[in-house]
């Protein structure tokens, strides 16, 4: 996981939710900015797989940004909110494998309709008959 959080600027705003008074009062909500394109630590093919997995979190700008608002002070924020981004553009990066197609061997098919006929024929036998 690289730790490009030296890119990254905030914003804060007037959190929803629990604190009582202090709500009203504190900026303790935190939007975390990133500019993709402008990131010195990914290449660009990293950078284009992030805006292809990431599109929707995206804006027109070319800013990757996430909001938390999760606890009652600004500092528990800011530090979830870059510990999540970090890991939104680490599981971006990953690549899933190829699936390769196979077709099953002789023997499998083999034993499926072997159980299947074990199946039908206990079946058959519990039916009564005059």
């Amino acid at each position: 996981m690289k730790d490009f959080s030296k890119e990254l600027s905030f914003k804060t705003s007037r959190s929803s939710g629990a604190g009582g008074q202090n709500v009203n009062k504190v900026e303790t909500s935190v939007t975390v900015l990133w500019p993709v394109v402008e990131s010195e630590f990914f290449n660009e093919h990293q950078k284009e797989l992030i805006q292809n997995k990431l599109k929707n979190r995206i804006n027109a700008e070319g800013y990757l940004f996430l909001t938390v608002s999760e606890s009652r002070t600004q500092l528990m924020n800011k530090s979830k909110a870059i510990e999540k981004i970090l890991e939104l553009v680490d599981k971006a990066l990953i690549v899933p494998k190829k699936r390769v197609a196979t077709k099953p061997s002789k023997g499998q098919k083999q034993k499926r309709l072997d159980t299947k006929k074990k199946i039908s024929e206990k079946k058959e036998n519990r039916k009564f008959r005059f």
